[in-house]
């Protein structure tokens, strides 16, 4: 498995790579989106779900969360 550069991320990410770089699966992404745990930010007029690559690298403690 490829070793995942955590500086390379774009600053919104989808849910494939939130579940990819948390490992878990989508499903559990768009779970903790509905519970407030990981808070989507909805763009265009589908709705696809970007997450703040800030909120992510909070989850795993790396940087404090901001917004």
């Amino acid at each position: 498995m490829a070793t995942l550069n955590l500086d390379s991320l774009p600053d919104l990410l989808t849910v494939r790579e939130v579940a990819a770089v948390l490992r878990v699966s989508t499903l559990t992404i768009k779970r903790w989106g509905k519970r407030g745990k990981l808070v989507p930010i909805r763009i265009n007029s589908r709705g696809d779900r970007r997450y703040k690559k800030e909120a992510v690298l909070w989850l795993l403690g790396m940087t404090p969360k901001t917004a």
